[in-house]
């Protein structure tokens, strides 16, 4: 047996390696290794979730943010971006809609947005969770201060994705702006933990000026956090941002750190990106075959959702919720897999359905 299986094999056992073995592994996602880690990785999903994919209707509420990260389409610094945000009553809509095809989750995703106020948040969630109580709230609305949060928490809810991008302090100031730190984006993520929130980080993977050594760093961060969600996708580069000619990431080595992620990490709800589906026909069909079970349709309304570019190329489906959900069914009725209509806890959270 060659030493990455012996590799693979120990983190099963152990649910982690030293920072060269990860160097040594994530080197290595020769197909193969690869094949032989995406086994593991099926066996820890199905021992815990069984062939179950979870869904997650993501609604895009604001393209508007205060930030300026080198990577991302909506910085504020884009002039060229389309702005938009969601009304109250539109981001009900998309509820309504989403609930009558079968969602019993949804994400809330935006930019780092001054419109959206606390209290303006909180009456959103409320409003939610008074018409559809059966449903899972996701926040994904970047770094707040511990009060937000916890009224967040108190409003009802369920989950909040804040990626930490990278864990390494000079390679994260490479993608940020002086104004933000890595030290603050870990201080709202254990906050989150503390609280009680079903709690995701993430990464790009490929990002400009990233080494393997970085990844590895990742891989120990997250170890340490023990995040009940991970987000991992590729980089791709935007026109309108300082690193439109940056080279994209690999699609291979994306699907080989979702596999590692899931053999560190057996019960985490591990999603297979829009990203991968932008990058690879196929995407997030390889992204389940990999160790994902969970998927983000897009249930923004249609005339927004073009508007909503982090990256180039964003795959975007003018499909109906409805429309859309049969499909899914189908896709992965077609590789062995079920598509679940509940909220799609972690095992083992307080807030099970």
């Amino acid at each position: 047996m060659c030493n990455t299986y012996k590799l693979i094999d120990k983190l099963a056992q152990d649910g982690i390696l030293a920072k060269d073995e990860w160097i040594t592994l994530i080197n290595d996602d020769s197909p193969a290794t690869s094949a032989y880690l995406f086994e593991k990785a099926r066996f820890y999903r199905h021992k815990y979730y069984g062939n179950t994919i979870y869904l997650r209707g993501l609604i895009e509420i604001s393209n508007y943010c205060k930030n300026d990260c080198l990577y991302c389409g909506i910085r504020k610094s884009n002039r060229h971006a389309c702005r938009y945000r969601l009304t109250k009553e539109e981001i009900l809509d998309c509820c309504q809609t989403g609930y009558e095809a079968g969602y019993r989750s949804f994400v809330l995703q935006g930019g780092e947005d001054a419109y959206f106020t606390d209290d303006r948040i909180v009456d959103i969630v409320r409003a939610i969770k008074t018409q559809y109580a059966d449903c899972a709230v996701t926040l994904s609305i970047g770094e707040k201060s511990d009060a937000s949060y916890q009224r967040f928490w108190e409003a009802g809810v369920d989950r909040y994705l804040l990626r930490h991008e990278t864990a390494n302090e000079t390679h994260y100031q490479k993608l940020h702006p002086a104004t933000m730190t890595l030290q603050n984006r870990k201080r709202c993520l254990y906050t989150l933990k503390k609280i009680g929130f079903q709690t995701g980080c993430g990464f790009m993977v490929g990002s400009p000026f990233q080494e393997t050594a970085n990844l590895a760093e990742d891989m120990l961060f997250m170890h340490e956090l023990q995040p009940q969600m991970v987000g991992i996708g590729p980089f791709i580069p935007h026109d309108d941002t300082p690193f439109r000619d940056k080279n994209q990431g690999s699609f291979k080595r994306s699907l080989f750190m979702l596999g590692l992620v899931r053999v560190m990490m057996p019960k985490v709800l591990l999603p297979a990106t829009t990203a991968l589906a932008t990058i690879a026909e196929e995407g997030q069909i390889q992204g389940i075959l990999a160790g994902a079970n969970v998927i983000m349709p897009n249930l923004s309304p249609i005339s927004v959702r073009a508007k909503y570019q982090l990256y180039n190329h964003k795959k975007i489906t003018g499909t109906e919720a409805a429309e859309y959900m049969e499909e899914l069914k189908e896709r992965m009725r077609k590789i062995g897999y079920q598509i679940v209509c509940g909220r799609g806890d972690y095992i083992g959270t307080d807030r099970e359905e």
